[in-house]
């Protein structure tokens, strides 16, 4: 059941990206040729207006066809033809709306909950090291740590693990000002809990607060914003070399994780609870990833649509859009032969598991 669950949830991802191009391009007057649903061979089709509208019968996705978008045409609503800043928009609405998705998607799981938990100090324990005159005190809400913001109380574990170091530049909110602690000491201590479990925790206890509408939309942007900045960590530490091809999955081991997930939690509920979650999670790394300033991806094509209006302004002489062409084209095929080898270590990975 929660393969299902997460390949239908795989396919609504990027359905809701093709939804934000084909709105948008609606919206800006761009003509768009077909809008399908699914892929694959045609189960019903209807024309309305310029678009034809479509269900193909593989359960994987959509796509919005645009006017002139991989070609020339005389059109004058085609892509390539209308002002530059809306084919901006059109190319990073799809983005847009996976962001937006994500944060529906945290706002709803974390609805159901009474209080959130805030990064404000609310006790010490008094076998905790990060305490004291100099130290974190009660009352501080810590902001960041070398320069990495705090967005919510686990980013303090989160950011020690990913940077051992004997000492840090912590950033708190103390009395209404703002205080730098240079060379805080963030260690974890070994505790074991009441029921027996082992855990190694810094001592501090955070506050929590009502969750009204309010508190839950600002404790789902948190959340968005966090994951943002966890893809940008990950892509650091790939291109550092900390991490490597065996640490990068790909739909078929994001589809693993997610019914592994789902079908290891004690309840029903709370396995559909742990796969919004990785909804929301993949919600927003599809969002920043088609963003990135890469061939074939939206990102890039934003980026060639920035410097080829730059230089036609500048130079009055139309950029034949070929070569452009022919960069994504080239994109596409390393893109492609990455998901290849991504996927086929997935599969590896299952089958010797």
């Amino acid at each position: 059941m929660y393969i299902l669950i997460a390949i239908l949830l795989f396919s609504f991802l990027i359905f809701i990206h093709e939804l934000g191009h084909f709105v948008s391009a609606k919206l800006l007057d761009v003509q768009v040729n077909e809008f399908a649903i699914c892929m694959g061979p045609v189960i019903f089709q209807k024309k309305i207006g310029e678009t034809t509208y479509s269900l193909r019968c593989l359960p994987v996705g959509g796509y919005c066809a645009m006017e002139g978008e991989d070609d020339d045409s005389d059109d004058p609503h085609a892509f390539g033809n209308v002002a530059w800043w809306k084919r901006l928009i059109v190319l990073v609405a799809g983005a847009a709306m996976n962001f937006l998705a994500g944060l529906a998607m945290f706002a709803l799981l974390y609805a159901p909950r009474e209080q959130v938990v805030v990064p404000e100090i609310t006790a010490i324990q008094p076998w905790s090291t990060v305490g004291g005159e100099t130290g974190l005190q009660v009352g501080d809400r810590v902001l960041s740590v070398n320069g990495e913001k705090i967005y919510v109380t686990t980013d303090l574990r989160l950011l020690v693990e990913l940077d051992p170091s004997d000492s840090y530049d912590v950033a708190v909110l103390r009395n209404g000002e703002k205080v730098i602690l240079a060379d805080q000491k963030l260690e974890m201590q070994t505790v074991t809990d009441e029921d027996g479990t082992v855990d190694r925790q810094f001592g501090i206890f955070f506050r929590t607060v009502p969750n009204t509408f309010l508190e839950n939309l600002k404790y789902a942007w948190a959340n968005t914003l966090n994951t943002v900045r966890m893809v940008r960590l990950s892509l650091q530490m790939l291109f550092t070399g900390r991490a490597g091809l065996k640490d990068m999955t790909g739909v078929v081991g994001i589809v693993k994780v997610v019914s592994d997930a789902g079908s290891a939690s004690a309840t029903v509920r709370a396995g559909l609870m742990n796969v919004l979650y990785f909804g929301a999670f993949l919600a927003v790394n599809l969002a920043v990833m088609n963003l990135l300033p890469i061939p074939a991806l939206d990102g890039g094509r934003a980026v060639c649509l920035l410097l080829t209006t730059a230089v036609e302004t500048v130079t009055h002489r139309k950029i034949d859009p070929k070569y452009e062409g022919y960069l994504h084209s080239a994109g596409m095929i390393i893109l492609l032969a990455l998901m290849a080898i991504v996927t086929f270590k997935d599969i590896f990975v299952i089958f010797r598991g």
